[in-house]
């Protein structure tokens, strides 16, 4: 995994981590479930990534990608926001994918880190 920086946000009693890289930190489905363990053990349940991090086939669901690595979120019960612009995605599939991850509060796909924040404490 490359080098990266955690920064702690707090939120009342929230614990969250933002996960700072200047390289790409998720290229595939096993750095994916690294990155989740790792932060799991370090006892952050609330996790910040951004989009920049991400390598694109994430967002290229025919990979699976996106859908194995926020299942192993999913399954550490850690809430992920990604940080991003999302608008430059011209999937349906993507967007539809994205809004009903929104919707459902586990994964958020926000525009700012003051917006993942705030997710994180609803």
């Amino acid at each position: 995994m490359e080098e990266l920086q955690i920064i702690t946000h707090q939120q009342n009693d929230l614990k969250i981590a933002e996960v700072i890289s200047r390289d790409i930190l998720i290229k595939n489905i096993d750095d994916g479930k690294d990155l989740a363990a790792n932060l799991y053990y370090q006892g952050f349940d609330n996790v910040i990534i951004h989009n920049k991090s991400i390598a694109p086939d994430f967002f290229d669901l025919k990979t699976k990608v996106a859908g194995e690595i926020l299942q192993t979120f999913s399954n550490f019960r850690i809430k992920l926001a990604i940080v991003g612009d999302f608008t430059t995605y011209a999937s349906k599939s993507l967007n539809d994918f994205i809004f009903e991850s929104n919707k459902m509060g586990r994964i958020n796909f926000v525009s700012s880190i003051e917006e993942a924040v705030s997710k994180f404490g609803q």
